[in-house]
């Protein structure tokens, strides 16, 4: 499932800004990198030593085929061609033994050591020395081996944290507008499934990017500087042709996977949009008895969700076993070809093992391109997710306000959720002076929510202005306009932390004692201290231990603490049992006392005693009064009051 702001992203332009995350890091990503590249050089010694190896089995074939024709026919002078063409193979071996060799072997005749005895063999000094060195050779490779895959999974580690950090501060950002438009199980898989991705792309990928091309590039340079030592350039022309033919399966399998990892992404975000849905409505599914069918639902989007993850893993399969069919189909033909153009077999080896030598690591970049496009299709969803910006603009000199002391002005103000549709609020004009209590009263969607909305600038008008002291507050500072407004809903939700925490959410510098005060204000402290942990018990998941009266009295006292001047109370009572509504309706009283609010109401006992009360239909005032007033006007306002003494 896609959502309105998804986008595509090339290779290029994903890992571009993937780069301008890791270099932040740069000394570790370079060290990393380094380590990895450093192994490679470790196969030059092996590819220098093949075709010497091959020319002294020749001179020692040749060694026995010299003593046995001298026995035998030594007479017409056979032995001494045989001797000739072993001197020359002797000499041509001799003359191919690689520079460091020659260079030891100076060195160590100096200190008394022979590596060849008097028929050019090698000796059991040799062997010693190569026991003494080659054991560093392997720790310095296991160590860089360490380093590489440490400095690159500490850099992965870290931009998976910076990119969550991003999401997060970026979805902070948003208005109300932007989630009413999104799936929040959606944007949690963004926010955690989709940067693990880019870890294994950064910690696993790249330290095969920065191993298996240096290994090849140093098996095909041997192969190219071999080639021109040995006057093989016809040959070296098959090997350019040829060579590219392994990049062929990768570059046409990729882009399959590719298509399938972001098609899984989606698909694992509908996984966690499940559950995030079931357990958010877990009280429903009890209160119904409907586990059963929440299970098989979940099972559904699972298996759903397991079709695409076995697609993109059918076809990631099918490039290493192609990248080697490939290869197998290049060597058998380079051998043919080699057959025909009669290349001894000494010339033929050494070009062949550094290709054998470069097999794995280019099927392990076989798997690094199946990786490189899951990280594209992640970042993808990432990027898309960071390049939408919903926010509401700030102005370019906001005013700084800190206070309220005139009154608050609604003009001809109209309002719509969706860009297309009748809109929810239709040329409403009102005031709030300063001090004094407005109660809005109306039907469902008549949109008495939306204007407290547009009041605290959740949403911004799409005609008219909403004023505070005669300035639009869309040029007020947002974080001076939320400090002077406070909210109390019906649904009250708590975070899953301590009262205390609770009642102290946005007045972080608040002490115990004032804490206290507050809940004693909003009759909390009663229940509160009848708990054995007090002011320190957990409230649950959005306020699950709690009861709905006693969510609803921590939230007002989180409202007298931050002691904002201007009050909105959405339906704060209408989910109440009669005596915690006594409670909490006081609790609310003491609250309003000397602040200007604005109550969203649909019980008569919270608005009969407001300054002036609104009564709203399908956006438009139809009535606008005191109690008195609109009651002697026998209108909508009375049949609503009717009503509720009926009740």
């Amino acid at each position: 499932m896609n959502e309105f702001f998804d986008r595509d992203y090339s290779v290029g332009e994903a890992y571009r800004r993937l780069y301008r995350y890791a270099i932040k890091y740069r000394g570790r990503l370079i060290m990393g990198l380094l380590a990895g590249s450093l192994t490679a050089g470790a196969w030059l010694p092996i590819f220098q030593m093949v075709q010497p190896a091959l020319k002294q089995m020749i001179v020692t074939t040749g060694q026995t085929a010299e003593v046995h024709d001298t026995s035998y026919d030594s007479a017409d002078g056979a032995g001494q061609d045989g001797a000739g063409q072993f001197n020359d193979a002797q000499n041509d071996a001799e003359a191919s033994l690689p520079r460091s060799f020659l260079k030891a072997e100076k060195i160590g005749n100096r200190l008394g050591l022979k590596f060849r005895d008097e028929n050019n063999n090698m000796t059991g000094m040799l062997l010693l020395l190569g026991l003494f060195v080659l054991p560093p050779i392997v720790i310095f490779k296991m160590v860089v081996m360490y380093l590489n895959h440490y400095f690159l999974r500490w850099t992965g580690a870290n931009v998976v944290r910076d990119f969550r950090v991003d999401l997060f501060n970026h979805l902070q950002n948003q208005p109300l507008s932007f989630f009413g438009r999104t799936d929040v199980g959606q944007i949690m898989s963004r926010c955690t499934s989709d940067p693990q991705m880019v870890d294994r792309v950064i910690s696993r990928t790249f330290a095969d990017i920065c191993r298996a091309p240096f290994e090849i590039l140093f098996s095909v340079g041997y192969v190219f500087y071999f080639a021109l030592n040995n006057g093989m350039t016809s040959t070296l022309a098959v090997v350019i042709i040829g060579f590219p033919c392994f990049i062929l399966p990768m570059a046409f399998l990729g882009n399959r996977v590719r298509k399938w990892a972001k098609q899984a992404l989606r698909r694992i975000s509908i996984v966690s949009s499940k559950l995030h849905e079931n357990l958010t409505c877990i009280r429903v599914v009890k209160a119904y008895h409907t586990e059963q069918q929440e299970k098989e639902k979940y099972y559904k989007v699972n298996q759903y969700y397991l079709k695409s993850v076995m697609k993109a893993i059918r076809i990631e399969l099918l490039i290493g076993p192609a990248v080697e069919g490939v290869g197998l189909l290049l060597v058998a033909a380079f051998v043919v070809y080699c057959y025909f153009s009669r290349i001894p077999l000494t010339k033929i080896v050494p070009l062949i093992v550094p290709f054998f030598i470069a097999y794995a690591p280019m099927k392990r970049l076989s798997r690094v391109q199946a990786q490189i496009e899951r990280g594209r299709a992640a970042l993808a969803r990432i990027f898309s997710l960071l390049d939408t910006d919903c926010s509401l603009p700030e102005a370019a000199d906001p005013v700084r306000k800190s206070s309220f002391e005139e009154k608050i002005a609604f003009r001809n103000v109209s309002f719509r959720y969706a860009e297309v549709g009748e809109p929810t609020i239709r040329n409403v004009t009102f005031e709030i002076p300063c001090g004094a209590v407005v109660a809005v009263v109306g039907g469902t969607g008549s949109g008495k929510t939306t204007l407290a909305n547009l009041l605290a600038r959740f949403y911004d008008v799409d005609a008219g202005t909403v004023t505070m002291d005669g300035v639009d507050v869309k040029d007020i500072a947002t974080g001076d306009l939320r400090k002077l407004i406070g909210v109390v809903t019906q649904e009250t939700v708590l975070f899953n932390d301590t009262i205390a925490n609770n009642i102290s959410y946005g007045t972080p510098d608040a002490t115990r004692k004032q804490i206290e005060d507050a809940a004693k204000m909003a009759n909390a402290h009663p229940f509160i201290v009848a708990h054995a942990e007090g002011y320190n018990r957990v409230c649950g998941e959005k306020g699950f231990s709690l009861s709905g009266g006693e969510r609803q009295r921590i939230a007002i006292a989180r409202a007298i603490l931050k002691n904002p001047p201007v009050l909105i109370l959405d339906e704060a009572t209408s989910a109440l049992d009669t005596v915690t509504e006594k409670l909490v309706q006081d609790a609310i009283n003491k609250l309003m006392t000397n602040r200007t609010t604005f109550a969203i109401a649909h019980r008569l006992s919270t608005i009969k005693n407001a300054d002036t009360i609104l009564v709203l239909e399908s956006g438009v005032i139809k009535e606008c009064g005191t109690h008195a007033e609109l009651y002697e006007k026998d209108g909508e306002y009375r049949k609503f009051c009717d009503m509720q003494m009926m009740d």
